[in-house]
């Protein structure tokens, strides 16, 4: 008898991970690598948030917390949500879990029948497919295009809809593309939605407050406020708060579901860590100024990356909205043959020669559902980054 379930055969692991722990073993190697397929900030955790979990250990604070959160962080979020959103929730409405994998699954294991149909939009983060895969659910790809700005459109997204939908996910700032949806297109989507009650509705806002050049971000609840009630917002401390190890992810939405995605957490991780979690109330309640200044260095950086990758023969880069990622076309790579003799035949051999040739490691555009593309973070030194640049640029203009 097979010891492994069939539901693994399904899916695989993160590819983002994989790539990232293979440019760690390189070095350890001695290879000269530059990593560029972290998503993580680059920026340390601030101080005032270190100093808060320490406070919550010398005041021990380290026990059991329930399945939900923390009374105190979940304040703080319904806070946050009031303030930045115009969203009104009361702590039950919110769930904390141990970051927004863990908040996806949940919600996706508490709603999710054999057979149902969870629309991604792609270019897609890497584990929404597959986590709906774990769920019993069916991924239903909606394909988009630099032309529509990465964005899905109110036509694509009508046609996706059938009576087996469960959910859209949409990601705005989005991984891996940095697009980010305006007011208005979300209030466009929301027309659509409106004509399908039976569909839910999972916006996923991690990116939420690493945007640029005045970029107004909106959620799709605060500008169709008719679409409330079947709207589960996620959000977390990972991104613009630095804390991607701390494990504080987050959502809200209608009481009975986040009772079913506590009740889930209690015989899974019975909750995230409690000094996470007294950290993140501090994160969310005090000082936010480094937001703008992190922003402020992100945006150069992009700015940087966009314009030496638009210099590179067979390179095409969109200047995204937020986030911390760029998703240049390879298109003009493709058919072309390598020094060695090797024709790149799609993103994944882009990306093998970048890191053969270069050592610049990238994450090809398949693994995020979107081809022929790859994506960088440039959450990392400027130095670096030029670096990392001119060797794609090396690597592009030797090609045959």
């Amino acid at each position: 008898m097979a010891l492994l379930a069939q539901r693994l055969s399904s899916i695989k692991p993160s590819p983002t991970i994989s790539i990232n722990t293979m440019s760690q073993e390189l070095r350890a190697q001695g290879r000269d690598v530059i990593g560029l397929a972290a998503g993580e900030p680059d920026f340390d955790t601030p101080q005032n948030i270190k100093d808060a979990a320490a406070r919550a250990m010398a005041e021990g604070k380290t026990k059991y917390a329930a399945p939900a959160g923390i009374p105190e962080l979940r304040a703080a979020i319904c806070d946050k949500l009031k303030a930045d959103n115009n969203l009104d929730y009361d702590p039950a409405q919110i769930h904390v879990g141990c970051g927004g994998k863990q908040t996806i699954y949940n919600a996706l294991f508490a709603t999710l029948n054999g057979g149902d149909e969870v629309i991604v939009v792609a270019p897609y983060w890497v584990s929404y497919t597959d986590i709906t895969l774990l769920c019993d659910g069916m991924p239903v790809v909606v394909n988009t295009t630099q032309a529509t700005g990465f964005k899905i459109t109110p036509e694509a997204l009508e046609a996706a809809i059938t009576p087996k939908t469960k959910w859209l996910m949409m990601n705005s700032p989005c991984n891996p593309s940095g697009a980010a949806y305006t007011a208005d297109e979300l209030k466009a989507l929301g027309e659509v939605l409106l004509r399908y009650p039976h569909v839910w509705i999972m916006p996923d806002d991690m990116y939420e407050k690493i945007v640029y050049d005045d970029f107004a971000f909106k959620t799709i609840a605060e500008v169709v406020p008719e679409l409330y009630d079947r709207t589960l917002t996620l959000n977390g401390m990972s991104k613009a708060y630095c804390m991607t190890g701390w494990r504080v992810g987050y959502a809200a939405g209608p009481t009975e579901l986040i009772k079913a995605m506590n009740m889930i957490a209690s015989q899974s991780t019975t909750s995230t860590s409690t000094i996470s979690q007294w950290a993140a109330v501090e994160a969310l309640r005090g000082p936010q100024e480094f937001i703008g200044e992190h922003n402020k260095v992100f945006k150069e950086r992009r700015d940087l990356v966009v314009s030496m990758l638009n210099e590179a023969n067979g390179l095409e880069c969109m200047t995204p909205e937020g986030a911390f990622y760029v998703y240049p076309s390879a298109a003009g790579m493709l058919g072309k043959k390598t020094p060695d003799g090797d024709v790149l035949r799609s993103d994944e051999d882009v990306a093998k020669y970048l890191l053969g040739s270069q050592g610049v490691a990238v994450v090809h555009g398949e693994a995020f559902g979107l081809s022929p593309h790859f994506r960088i973070s440039y959450a990392t030194a400027t130095e670096v980054l030029i670096e990392a640049c001119t060797r794609i640029q090396l690597a592009c203009s030797v090609l045959g």
